[in-house]
Order: structure tokens, then sequence, then C-alpha cells
């Protein structure tokens, strides 16, 4: 059953903009100009200066809203709680992955041995045992990801309350000096009794200039903090609503597989001799295996003989399996409508990836337009995966310099069938180095390794999606493998 995924920010989170650093805050206001045809009023240094403070705390006042500020006890208590929830569902999950590991090696073991109906049976079995203690893992990620949700959003609360604490406060400081002090730098100067009264005033002009600029620094560090809580935010419902989805998909699964068992001992009547006769008239023949067509998004199509050739030049080039290779860019070609259909315009990251992308297609010598990449996805985040293998151009440029090693195109090219199916396998070898860490069961490793490659720093959260629909697909391809080279 297809489900929808979506595609992972491999780099860098998305930043919103912000005031620059360093730039005169003073200095960017235009000249007024005077059309009355009365004399000109002259308005004083400190007045003038005091107006501009004002104007420049106004312009940061219409950005947020007023929200009450939390205390920080509150926020301590609440740090401690979901510290303690989020270790209780780590250990769960541990718990169940050493499981699963087990329900892994019985099914190897199991493939081991030849085919037969007691070890089809048995297989199925297991099959359904590990199923359900993925489907338990799902739920734990899902909780895991309302925590995060909930954590996250705790913490954009907090942070907007920072922000307008801090322009509110700001901004009724600062008018009541504008409105307190109309006077010319001669009257207060006449004004004041001492000498060292006037030097004192402007002494707390300038000290309220200084601290009028960290104001507005600080408030610009909040809207960044701001703006990436806000990422963290979507990408933790995006990833939410993928599990949700595959939850189901996971449960029809183990519906099918019980099927499965059963249609198999109704036909054979659980003898040996019938089960063999019927895996001789379903087996696929080399021929027709050979023939099949392969399809690559960008890449266009090949044969699956074509496809296999090039996977593997790629794990001689890395040490990763032809079939986890093929099975990754079959999943990342076939995932559907949000996929390859966008103008780079409109899909990628504006200061990350454009430029980089102008760069990569300018080098190959084809035009911009004439490519298409993978679109945003409904939560905002950007786009821009290029080619069969999918690569965001800031991620191609990581390895390009490799890729063009190891096939001799240079520039290497996100759109060469050679040249992703290297970058496919270089991604992966970096993945399995620390998977190979985390998880001793080499399909555990494969399916680390795989929600790596789409999720990046998420990864955790994909094992049983991404991942292991991956596995499932490589066991496949195996079998196709060893049928069209026997």
């Amino acid at each position: 059953m297809k489900f929808p995924v979506l595609k992972p920010k491999l780099l860098g989170d998305v930043k919103p903009p912000r005031f620059r650093k360093g730039a005169d805050v003073f200095g960017s206001l235009p000249k007024r100009v005077n059309l009355g045809y009365r004399r000109e009023r002259k308005i004083s240094l400190i007045a003038s200066m005091k107006f501009l403070m004002v104007m420049v705390s106004v312009v940061f006042l219409i950005f947020g809203s007023v929200v009450a500020p939390t205390t920080a006890t509150l926020a301590a208590d609440t740090t401690q709680s979901t510290d303690a929830e989020r270790r209780a569902l780590e250990d769960q999950l541990k718990a169940l992955e050493g499981q699963i590991d087990q329900y892994e090696d019985q099914i190897t073991n199991y493939q081991k041995q030849g085919s037969s109906l007691k070890g089809e049976i048995g297989k199925l079995d297991t099959k359904v045992s590990r199923l359900s203690l993925q489907i338990k893992a799902i739920k734990l990620n899902i909780n895991q990801l309302d925590q995060k949700i909930d954590e996250t959003e705790y913490q954009i609360t907090t942070t907007r309350n920072n922000i307008d604490v801090n322009k509110k406060s700001l901004s009724g400081i600062l008018k009541d000096l504008y409105q307190s002090e109309q006077s010319s730098m001669m009257e207060v100067f006449l004004k004041s009794p001492k000498i060292s009264d006037f030097f004192n005033d402007l002494n707390d002009l300038t000290l309220l200039q200084n601290s009028l600029q960290t104001a507005i620094q600080k408030i610009a560090d909040l809207q960044d903090r701001l703006g990436e809580q806000r990422d963290q935010l979507g990408l933790a419902k995006a990833d939410q609503s993928t599990l949700k989805q595959y939850q189901e998909s996971q449960k029809q699964e183990t519906e099918k597989t019980k099927g499965q068992k059963g249609e198999l001992l109704s036909i054979t009547k659980n003898q040996e001799s019938k089960y063999q006769s019927l895996l001789k008239e379903t087996k696929k023949t080399a021929a027709e295996i050979r023939s099949r067509i392969f399809q690559l998004l960008g890449g266009g199509e090949m044969s699956f003989a074509d496809a296999y050739k090039f996977a593997k030049l790629a794990s001689q080039a890395t040490g990763i399996a032809p079939a986890l290779i093929l099975a990754v860019l079959d999943r990342e070609s076939a995932l559907g409508k949000n996929v390859g259909r966008c103008n780079y315009k409109t899909a990628m990251h504006p200061t990350r990836d454009i430029p980089l992308f102008l760069e990569i297609v300018k080098d190959l010598d084809i035009s911009p337009d004439s490519v298409m990449v993978s679109c945003a996805n409904k939560d905002g985040a950007y786009g821009g995966a290029m080619g069969p293998a999918q690569f965001i151009p800031s991620t191609w440029n990581l390895y390009k310099d490799e890729v063009a090693k190891a096939t001799g195109n240079n520039p290497a090219s996100p759109w060469s069938n050679a040249d992703a199916f290297t970058a496919t396998a270089l991604y992966l070898q970096d993945s399995m180095n620390g998977c190979k860490g985390a998880y001793s069961n080499p399909t555990s490793q494969e399916r680390c390794a795989a929600a790596k490659y789409y999720a990046g720093g998420r990864w955790k959260s994909y094992l049983w999606t991404y991942g292991q629909a991956v596995v499932d697909r490589a066991a496949s391809f195996i079998d196709d493998i060893a049928t069209i080279t026997s």
C-alpha cells in the first residue's frame, strides 16, 4: 500500500529574515521635507534622536502581539517532566527494537534454510509478530512526537512572550521620553543649574541609545529563535501525520500476511510437494526480470538489468549492497505527487539552495528552467531535491567531488544515472557508519541507513515507515538479482 511521505530537510533549518547586524538603525529613515508655507520649526537634537528611537521601536512593535509572560518556575517544572517522559519512551523503544532484531534474525535463518512449506509458514508467522511490534514502535514514536509538539509549542509561546515584553517595555519608555522632552539643546543647557547636569543629560541619552541598540538586537535574536521553533513544529507535525498514516498501512499489512498464510495452507493442504509445484509456477523467470522497466525520477527509464549494472558499480565503490541502492532509488523515484514537478524558484530555499543550484546547472551548461525538482510540502518545508537520488543542492555540493572521482564524470550531474547511483551509495555509506554502532543486526543497520537517507537527524521517526519499506523492497531485489545472476 502506498502512502504519502515528505521530503526531509537534510541540511540546515530555514531561518527567517532578521534585522541586519551592524546596520545603522538611525540612518535608514528618509529625510523629512517641509511643504508648508510657514517657516520651518527647528526641532532639538535630543528630541530628534528620541523621535527616531521611538520610530524604530514602533516598527518592531508592529510585528508582535502581547501575551502574558510565563514564570521561570513553570518552565523548570515542565522541562523536568518532559525529560522524564522522554527517557521512559526511549527505554520502551529500545526494548522493542531488541525484540524486533530477534525476529529479523529468525527470518534470516528461514531464508538460509531454502524454500520449504514449513519454512515459509514459519517466516510468515515471524513476520506477523514483527509487524505487531513495529505497530507498537510506531505508536511510541507518535507519542514522542506528541510530546515534542507540545514542548515546541510551549517554547514558541515563551519566545513570543519574551519578544512582546521587550517590545512593549521599550516602546513605552521611548514614547514617554519623546512626549516629555521637546526642548532644544540650548534650552536644556540654560535650564540646567550646573554645567555638569547638562552633560549628565547628554550621557543619559548616549546610554539610552546603546540600550536601544542592545534591545533591538535582542528582539532580532528572539525572532530568529521563533522562526527556528516554528520550523521544528512544522516538521514534527509532518512526521506525526506520516506515522499515523503508516500505522494504518501496517495494520493492513498484518492482516494481508495472515491471509497469505491461510491461502498458502488452503492451496497446498499442508503438503510440501504441492508447495514446491506452486513455487515453480509463480517464480519469475530471469528474462522477465531483466526486461522489467525500472523508472527513475529525472533519470528516465531503464531495464532492471541496466539498473543493476549501475548499482553494482556504485556498490564496488562504497561497499553498499546493490539491492539496498536499488531499493532507495526505487523509493525516491516512486514517492508520488509531490516529487519532481516544481520549478526551482518556487520550491528551493532562496539563500541556502538556489545560488548553489544555479552554479550546478551553469557548470553542466543546462538551463535552470529545463529541469524539475521536488516541491515544498504543505507544512512549509522547502523542496528542491534533484534527479533520481533526490539530493537538495546543498547536500549534492557535499558529495559532488566524491561522485566525480568515482565515476569519472567531472562535473558530476544529479540527473546522470551513474552519478545518482553513486551519490546514493556514498550517502548510505556515511549513514551506515553510525548505524553499525547502534544496531548489530544487518537488516536493522540497513533500515537505519535508509531512514537517515530520507530524514537526516529525524531518522528515528522513520525507521518503521521509510526505512522498513526500503528493507522490504531490498529483499525482493535480492531475489531478483539472484535469479538473473544464477
